[in-house]
């Protein structure tokens, strides 16, 4: 969700820039039912609604966080010509043919696992059909994700976090080398990391040859 970032917009603001932040659909307040999300092209709509109607001689520096990688590939492939610079801030940046949640599956168990084993499933079409998302308890929540941010910004999270949807996060990328793979990607490594380790962001990186790569000593999974 957009809200994620309210600290970042002020400090650009203050320094003359232009954020524009973005609910993907089923996040912050975006009121679309998290259960109903199925595909990565529904996820990212909001997102690819915005690069579409950018001026034609806009370009933006597009900056993703955790699942949000994913949006930010489908983003580069389908407008490279739009995006100066994309940013991976401990995200999930996937080869070709790759499911954003595969990042993951060091620390959560293979997809298939997890989907038949994990505690935090959601099933919004019943318990008979396939399970639509996932939610952390919130004990968890703060270990994965939030191990070394302030309080206050816990409390703003537990009260903002809503559902992921599982169909995009299952889904295989399809990305190539004559669009996406013209686009400059740069990935900020977040150092004190849980939920995506610090050695998962580094096999990223050498699997996926980003521009530049910067690291944040003591950030947990949410460095805003």
């Amino acid at each position: 969700g957009a809200w994620c970032w309210y600290k970042m917009v002020a400090s650009l603001e203050e320094s003359g820039l232009s954020p524009v932040t973005v609910d993907l659909t089923g996040c912050g307040f975006n009121m679309t039912d998290t259960n109903t999300v199925s595909t990565l092209e529904e996820y990212s709509k909001p997102l690819i609604d915005l690069l579409e109607n950018l001026p034609e001689e806009e370009k933006v520096i597009l900056v993703g966080h955790s699942t949000g990688g994913a949006s930010i590939s489908y983003a580069l492939e389908r407008f490279p010509e739009k995006i100066s610079k994309a940013i991976f801030v401990c995200a999930t940046m996937v080869s070709d043919g790759q499911r954003p949640f595969d990042v993951f599956s060091e620390e959560l168990g293979s997809a298939e696992r997890f989907m038949k084993e994990s505690q935090f499933l959601i099933y919004g079409n019943g318990k008979d059909k396939p399970p639509t998302g996932f939610m952390f308890e919130k004990p968890h929540m703060k270990g994965l994700y939030f191990n070394q941010s302030p309080n206050k910004d816990i409390a703003l999270a537990m009260i903002s976090m809503r559902p992921v949807p599982l169909g995009p996060m299952m889904e295989k990328v399809s990305l190539t080398a004559e669009r996406y793979g013209k686009g400059r990607r740069f990935y900020v490594q977040t150092l004190d990391d849980r939920a995506l380790s610090p050695d998962v962001q580094e096999k990223l990186v050498r699997e996926n040859s980003p521009e530049g790569v910067f690291k944040i000593k003591g950030s947990d999974h949410c460095p805003f």
